[in-house]
């Protein structure tokens, strides 16, 4: 009865997990090329019960133990095998900005931050102040080149990832481009976006804003070749792969797995404590 408790504190204890993961999913929903987060389990060791003192079988010494008829397997509960990342492609989303990218396909675009490269497939980008092209937090996105200097509706981004300029119209910060006016008669490759995959991007860590950090399972990245990357779409960004329903359902299946864990320790403790009782009053 006691191994119950410890039992079905077990596998409440993993519903807890399972909730936390759940609720984070639905609170990042609209968070753009968010991933979710999935928890999986492994049960302890199970215990192999047989009869004792059936028919005499069971005696010293104690390898004879082996012939007794077998009563059944008892469970001793779960623990948290790992909480991974689900990289599964979520749904485009056209917004027609010129430095919002997509990528459709496995990949993700590096960013420079003060603590080093970090990986996104947050493609809702801006120009910053210095020309740049940056994440919404400022952190610059990387080309193979480097920093990717761009000017407002004076450039275009292939489906291969390759950055095109007008050469025709002036390099000067301080001259106005007009999108009617920019007719595209010179293109000139400024560079292009530096885009990375990992042996086992499931083990990437989450740094917050969808940034990823590459870790000793993970991996380290590496460039992917023209032919292996993902089509990288203008214009697009990538929602989050949660599914709302689906995430609400799994929220009502934990709640009536951690309540029939709890019937389970209530239960062992009304059974223990009828036991007790009972030995108290031949006593």
């Amino acid at each position: 009865m006691v191994r119950g408790w410890y039992t079905g504190a077990s596998g409440m204890r993993a519903q807890q997990w399972r909730l936390d993961a759940i609720a984070n999913n639905l609170a990042n929903i609209d968070q753009d090329a968010y991933k979710r987060d999935m928890a999986s389990f492994k049960a302890f060791p199970e215990l192999l019960l047989r009869r004792m003192n059936d028919d005499g079988v069971y005696k010293q010494p104690f390898g004879s133990a082996d012939v007794a008829p077998i009563v059944g397997k008892l469970g001793t509960g779960v623990e948290l095998n790992e909480l991974f990342t689900d990289f599964q492609q979520g749904a485009l989303k056209q917004t027609d900005s010129d430095y919002d990218l997509a990528l459709d396909g496995k990949g993700f675009f590096v960013v420079a931050t003060p603590w080093g490269e970090r990986y996104t497939r947050n493609g809702s980008f801006q120009l910053g102040k210095e020309g740049l092209l940056e994440t919404k937090e400022g952190y610059p996105v990387l080309g193979e080149n480097g920093f990717i200097r761009i000017k407002a509706n004076n450039f275009q981004v292939d489906k291969e990832g390759k950055i095109w300029i007008n050469a025709a119209i002036p390099d000067d910060p301080d001259v106005m481009v007009s999108r009617e006016s920019n007719t595209w008669d010179q293109t000139e490759l400024l560079d292009i976006l530096r885009i990375v995959d990992f042996d086992l991007d499931r083990y990437l860590q989450k740094q917050g804003s969808s940034m990823y950090k590459a870790t000793d399972v993970s991996g380290e990245a590496h460039t992917l070749d023209v032919a292996e990357r993902p089509r990288v779409i203008q214009g697009f960004v990538e929602g989050s792969n949660v599914e709302p329903v689906a995430e609400m359902a799994h929220m009502i299946e934990v709640n009536r797995a951690y309540e029939a864990n709890q019937k389970v320790i209530m239960t062992g403790d009304s059974m223990l404590g009828v036991l007790i009782n009972q030995v108290s009053k031949l006593g």
